[in-house]
């Protein structure tokens, strides 16, 4: 599948770091760094504008390290991009460490991943069919 974007920034495209790779990173184009205090929030600009195909969004999650290392993540995670949004792509991170944290110029702050979905249409009726599981919810499963 070919995507078309623009890149505004002076980073290299988003890239698949091995062949099994699911997710790209997404790095960050500041004109200066950006210090994320504990609890705070920051919309954190990429350069990027996507053009996605009907039936396909961009998804944007943490990364894994960056969540681990410093408490840094993406606050909702996953975020959607549609596939009629052609504004610059923006991540919401969250401090939800201790300490503050630096933001620079072309660190990587998140992961892109394309999915694929499906547009739902409901069926308004009186009852569902049973299951073993019912209406049983969180933990009801009783796996531990």
């Amino acid at each position: 599948m070919t995507i078309k974007i623009i890149n505004k920034s002076a980073h290299p495209l988003p890239n698949y770091e091995t062949l099994a790779s699911a997710g790209m990173d997404l790095r960050a184009n500041l004109l200066e760094s950006i210090v994320l205090q504990p609890m705070e929030r920051t919309i954190v600009k990429t350069g990027l504008f996507l053009e996605l195909p009907l039936g396909f969004e961009a998804q944007v999650r943490p990364r894994s390290g960056l969540a681990a290392k410093k408490g840094i993540t993406v606050l909702n995670a996953p975020g959607t991009i549609d596939a009629d949004y052609r504004g610059e792509v923006g991540v919401i991170l969250i401090n939800l460490s201790s300490e503050a944290f630096t933001i620079e110029n072309g660190e990587r702050i998140a992961q892109l991943v394309i999915a694929k979905h499906e547009r739902a249409e409901w069926q308004l009726v009186e009852e569902l069919s049973n299951t073993s599981r019912g209406a049983g919810g969180f933990g009801s499963t009783g796996v531990k």
